[in-house]
């Protein structure tokens, strides 16, 4: 038939026999198909349900459709990490350049595979490139002594950050009746957020401060921004008066993280970037070059 969306019902007598049918004979009436059916699609309606700590739905690839996991089960961690290495490319670049909305990007599948491999990748670069800026600040003629506390400094500013100031945002909102909050897109909008930092990481490697200024700047503003618009809708839905002061804290800290970045890791004379006394063993101090 021409026209999709009906079924043709054709009236057959007790001995099976179609006799002489005409057009009178047809009856038409709306189908139940759609047009998904129709090409071999599931239907939306046939997955999984409940996502993560969210009051909504969630689509996951890889569900099994009872939507029973467990945390002793790999299963249940394996649903966070359900992308290949094209989509976490498109998602990186969606966080660079935020021109739609993050969380449609995600198309309900939220990951944690970027945001932990983005996150260790900034630690790393950051401890990288604050030695290599007071290497080269250094008095001359004096050895340099490597600093392993920025490393550790950097794991925990930038781990605590990314998990802690999500899962805070996430409660807050359900305590709010929020029924849109979902915590691993919170956990995943904060991973990804921290993409801007590694070539920001990387230029503030300069000794020249007003540079690293506004390198860290401009980190902020992109990060910032991309929480901003994609964090709106979704604080949007508790009352306007709290939506408001939630708004301003979450800019906040981030303000804060940018400003952290720079102060310890970039600044002279910091408490986590000060170069250590060297050891000493038989009177003489062993410098490492």
């Amino acid at each position: 038939m021409a026209n999709s969306g009906y079924d043709v019902v054709v009236d057959v007598d007790d001995e099976g026999d179609l006799g002489h049918t005409d057009l009178a004979d047809l009856e038409f009436h709306p189908s139940n198909y759609s047009q998904d059916q129709a090409s071999g699609k599931i239907p939306q309606s046939a997955s999984n349900t409940g996502g993560f700590f969210s009051g909504g739905p969630s689509n996951s690839r890889n569900g099994d459709g009872s939507g029973k996991r467990f945390l002793w089960s790999l299963d249940f961690y394996a649903q966070f990490f359900d992308v290949d290495t094209n989509e976490v490319m498109r998602r990186c670049w969606a966080a660079l350049f935020p021109r739609a909305n993050f969380l449609d990007v995600l198309e309900g599948n939220p990951d944690l595979y970027g945001p932990f491999w983005i996150t260790t990748t900034v630690v790393l670069i950051l401890f990288l490139s604050s030695t290599i800026a007071q290497y080269f600040a250094r008095v001359a003629d004096v050895p340099y002594i490597y600093n392993f506390s920025l490393l550790s400094g950097a794991a925990g500013l930038m781990y605590g950050y990314t998990m802690f100031v999500p899962v805070a945002l996430w409660g807050v909102l359900r305590w709010y009746g929020s029924e849109s909050a979902n915590l691993l897109e919170c956990l995943a909008l904060y991973g990804y957020s921290n993409l801007i930092w590694v070539p920001v990481a990387i230029a503030s490697a300069s000794p020249i401060t007003i540079l690293n200024y506004l390198f860290v700047a401009v980190g902020f503003g992109v990060s910032a921004l991309f929480l901003f618009k994609n964090l709106l809708p979704v604080v949007s839905a508790i009352d306007a008066k709290t939506s408001k002061v939630l708004l301003i804290i979450i800019i906040a800290l981030h303000a804060g993280l940018a400003l952290t970045i720079k102060i310890l890791f970039f600044a002279h004379g910091s408490p986590v970037a000060k170069t250590p006394d060297a050891p000493k063993e038989g009177g003489r101090s062993m410098m490492f070059l």
